[in-house]
């Protein structure tokens, strides 16, 4: 019997690994950014008490925090990066942990100039905007932190907050250490017989297999690690939510949710409104699972079961070269000098394709403001990894857009459009095969990976965040996290969510100790409103051509230059009505009763 186990980092080409070596080739540069970030931080601090002495005062003061932060991201971001490659590897971890150590330094040193500039006078600020030319492009930024006003505490308190982000952010790194380098799920026999450790990256393949045995196997070995280790991850869990909730009482915020979407400006009726939408179409849902259930025909529909492709077509086998060749063809739509720009991106080797051992789980598009924007993958020749493939670019492509049209101050985006730009791209695709593929029995193939496109993104992320809805609110009226109240209620939003078709059991209840997002508190709701909006802009851009491809990229070129939903506007989308969201539902319905019927 074979035993396939990963590849070791050095055993991949080199034309699959993204070059990192583009932001440092030394470490000695590395070292010199982290020790200039520091100086300069240093130095810094003499401006504390002068803000307000004039305008030109207060330019110079934005313009070399900008300066600083510029630096110290070039070198966090590499460290996150290099430790992402091997997470067993040391010098990479002693490189983090150093880069975080100097985050915390340097903004214990920054943390005066929120609280300095609130405390002046909003004429004052208002004056030295007309009075000093270099402010113009901080216009935003200030009007942003007069909005906060309330929120920022004294000079000596914003510096103890800051002290203390080190210790704040350790649930996090805590999580990724237990479930990226130290939890193992064991060993599974596949397909062919033959012995595979089981990982994240290679999970998902298993909960889509045909074997129903194998994908059970799978299931019970994934959970069995994780409820071995579910006090221990719950303690960490709990800790974080307590983080949150005492953080939002030392700011005067009524709430943890309010605290988390207030620095982008989003309306809670947001949040509310898509659980209410997606709420009302569970029976949609609950219609879906009964038909997944006839056509596997079991007689009990179990969580394993949820995944696995309700088609006999077999999966091509797609390497990366043809994925690429796929994903300009459905992008099209975005036009040449998109797909050119995107194409660059493949030359420059911004993706790192493939896993390796010790490599972090899954997907996610990161780098600086001034690096290439990097794509992480664990590519395994899947339609779901082109997939993945243009989501992730969907991400660098509106950071390579956006850091060419904005400036450092509004060089990001704020995960809420972030996840619009990435989900455009996977709606045009999908759309793009569907109208393509000639073969009825592939059709259905792709239809059915539509409604599952819908049901892991639109209505589990919108479970996630009714889950995270429920553990603040648990803390904040006093109660406890324990990890048996947490199984419970999880437990019973998995069964709300996919009705009386599917049969309970007692591993699912566990799923929240997996979840990476949970440790970004009030992130996953974003996934659910960026799909409902990319719904829209996409549909916008197939029926209407260049003039919504055009606004689109106008959008794609804003950063962070205003407030979310504003900047959503530019795109055409209003996600301060139940508009796109219940769009997105009936979207969903008619994808559903098409499927029925061609079944």
């Amino acid at each position: 019997m074979g035993n396939k186990k990963l590849k070791s980092r050095d055993e991949l080409g080199s034309e699959y690994k993204w070059d990192i070596e583009a932001m440092y080739d030394s470490e000695d540069k590395w070292n010199s950014d982290i020790a200039d970030s520091l100086a300069a931080a240093e130095e810094f601090t003499a401006y504390q008490g002068h803000l307000g002495d004039s305008a030109a005062t207060l330019a110079d003061a934005l313009i070399a925090s900008d300066h600083i932060e510029q630096r110290l991201e070039r070198a966090y971001v590499y460290a996150r990066m290099k430790l992402d490659e091997d997470n067993r590897v040391s010098a990479s971890q002693a490189r983090h942990d150093k880069a975080i150590t100097t985050i915390a330094a340097v903004s214990a040193r920054l943390s005066f100039v929120l609280p300095e500039i609130i405390s002046l006078p909003e004429e004052t600020v208002a004056g030295f905007q007309n009075q000093e030319p270099r402010l113009a492009q901080y216009k935003h930024v200030l009007e942003s932190a007069m909005r906060e006003k309330k929120h920022v505490l004294s000079i000596k308190e914003e510096n103890l907050m800051a002290q203390m982000s080190e210790v704040t952010g350790a649930t996090n790194t805590i999580f990724t250490m237990l479930n990226d380098a130290d939890i193992k799920f064991g060993t599974v026999t596949d397909e062919d017989g033959d012995e595979v450790t089981l990982t994240h990256g290679n999970y998902i393949n298993f909960m889509r297999s045909q074997n129903r045995d194998l994908r059970k196997d799978a299931y019970m070995h994934c959970y069995e690690a994780y409820k071995g280790l579910i006090n221990t991850i719950a303690t960490n869990y709990s800790y974080n939510v307590k983080t949150d909730v005492v953080t939002t009482r030392i700011r005067h915020y009524d709430s943890s949710r309010q605290a988390a979407l207030s620095g982008d400006n989003i309306p809670e009726t947001v949040y509310d409104n898509l659980v209410a939408s997606v709420n009302e179409y569970l029976p949609v849902l609950h219609e879906y699972m009964e038909t997944r259930k006839e056509m596997l025909k079991v007689d009990q529909l179990k969580m394993y079961d949820v995944y696995v492709p309700l088609t006999d077509v077999p999966e091509r086998n797609i390497d990366f070269e043809e994925a690429v060749s796929i994903a300009n063809k459905g992008l099209a739509p975005l036009g040449d000098a998109y797909l050119k720009r995107f194409n660059d991106g493949i030359s420059q080797k911004w993706i790192d394709v493939y896993e390796n051992e010790g490599k972090t789980s899954g997907a996610y598009s990161f780098g600086s403001y001034d690096s290439y924007p990097y794509v992480l993958m664990n590519y395994d020749n899947k339609l779901e990894d082109v997939f993945t493939l243009v989501h992730e670019m969907g991400h660098s492509m509106h950071s390579s857009y956006t850091r060419e049209a904005q400036p450092f101050t509004y060089g990001d985006h704020s995960i809420f459009t972030a996840e619009v730009a990435s989900t455009v791209n996977e709606s045009l695709l999908m759309k793009y095969l569907l109208k393509t593929e000639k073969d009825p029995a592939m059709h259905k193939y792709i239809l059915n990976m539509y409604i599952e496109a819908f049901r892991t993104t639109l209505f589990r992320q919108t479970m996630f965040a009714e889950f995270e809805k429920l553990t603040h609110d648990q803390v904040e009226s006093g109660g406890s996290l324990t990890a048996e109240w947490m199984n419970e209620q999880y437990d019973k939003l998995n069964s709300k969510y996919f009705g009386p078709a599917l049969s309970h059991d007692d591993y699912i209840k566990y799923e929240w100790a997996r979840i990476p997002h949970f440790y970004r508190s009030f992130y996953v709701y974003q996934y659910a409103t960026g799909y409902s909006a990319a719904t829209a802009i996409s549909k916008k851009i197939i029926d209407e051509g260049e003039p919504a491809r055009n606004a689109y990229i106008e959008f794609l070129k804003s950063g962070s230059s205003d407030y979310p939903v504003e900047l959503l506007k530019i795109a055409g989308v209003d996600m301060e009505s139940k508009e796109p969201v219940n769009m997105a539902m009936e979207t969903f319905k008619k994808l559903v009763e098409e499927f029925k019927g061609l079944i």
